[in-house]
Formats: structure tokens, sequence, C-alpha cells
């Protein structure tokens, strides 16, 4: 990376950071660009170098988020992937708390953001950005079982759209419960049989 492509990237962070502190004060709606360009200390002409609106920059901070998920994801559930490559199919589970625990955090750590997301859904197609649980378990264990790619994505659609549904009135609460309540709401709904043997 050279330096104005260095410079370019930094002011592109501090813009971000600016409308997630902006998010933790107003609703979204309200925020405008002079308010980001003054919290994030660049002048208008520099934002606009970046950004054709406000939702542009609020989809780019939701995707860095989720580049910084894929990132936490790596550090924290290794063994999970690996369990799921490497285990008999009979010992696969579909959900875990190993695998929910850091999702979940994550989630809970960044829920200015998915709040946002959930709420301008139409705008900015986050049940397609938060849906890292397809790649990184479903689509594995699906392939494990044998099922066939056109079938797996009417299965994958089913489980991601009741997870999603959980995890977007977990937000809309404010994340007021605890991740392990959430956990086991999905694990109920997901293999009910197993949630006594967690």
């Amino acid at each position: 990376m050279n330096k104005a492509e260095s410079k370019y990237y930094n002011t592109a962070i501090l813009m971000n950071k600016a409308l997630i502190e902006l998010l933790n004060k107003k609703d979204f709606e309200f925020i405008t660009v002079k308010e980001i360009c003054e919290k994030a200390g660049v002048n208008r002409s520099t934002f606009y170098l970046h950004y054709e609106t406000v939702n542009d920059l609020l989809e780019e901070c939701v995707e860095d988020i989720n580049r910084n998920f894929i990132t936490y994801f790596d550090e924290n559930t290794k063994k999970v992937v690996e369990k799921i490559k490497n285990c008999l199919v009979e010992e696969l589970i579909l959900i875990t708390p190993q695998y929910l625990t850091p999702y979940l955090t994550f989630i809970k750590e960044n829920k200015v953001v998915h709040q946002v997301a959930v709420k301008h859904s139409n705008i900015m197609n986050s049940v397609q950005k938060f849906n890292l649980l397809n790649t990184h378990i479903f689509k594995p264990i699906f392939n494990r079982f044998g099922v066939d790619e056109k079938t797996g994505n009417y299965m994958i659609s089913y489980y991601l759209s009741g997870i999603n549904a959980i995890i977007n009135e977990w937000i809309k609460n404010d994340c007021k419960e605890e991740i392990d309540y959430i956990e086991q709401i999905i694990i109920k709904c997901v293999r009910p049989n197993l949630v006594d043997k967690l």
C-alpha cells in the first residue's frame, strides 16, 4: 500500500468510527454528512471522494465489521471448523456453544451497527452480509452428509432465516438477554433433542 492509498484508507477508518460514535447518540436517519465530517476531522469534499451517501458509508462500515468477524472467527473457532472436517458424521452438530459464543459476542460488541443494519435491511442487504454461518458451518456439514448443493441451499436458507430472526429480535432488544440464553434458544430451534445434553 503506497502513501496515497494509506491516507485514503485511514480517512475511511476515521469516517467509519465517526459514524459509529454518532449512531451511539442518535438514529441513523438524522445523521448528516456534515456531522460525520466534523467528528472525523475531514471536509465534505473528502467525504464525497469516498462515498456518494451516508448509506454508502454505513454499508462499508458493515462490510468492515464483517471482515473483522471473519478474522475473529478464525482466531476463536478453529477447533470447531476442524471438528466439522474430521469428526465422525454422527458427531456433527449444526450449532454448538463453541461456535455461537464468539458469533454472538461479536454481534453484541458491534450491536450499534447491527441494529442499524437490521433496521435498514432493505438498504443494506444485511441478511447476506451477516450469513457467515453459511460458509463456516452449514455448507461444510451438509457436504459431509452428502447433501447436494441445490438441496443444501434450500436447507441453509431455512436454518439461516430462523437464526437471523432470533438474532434480529435480540438486537431489537438491545442485546439485553445473556449470550448463553440466546445460544440455548438457537440450539433448541435447530436441534431440540440436544438441549439437555449440552
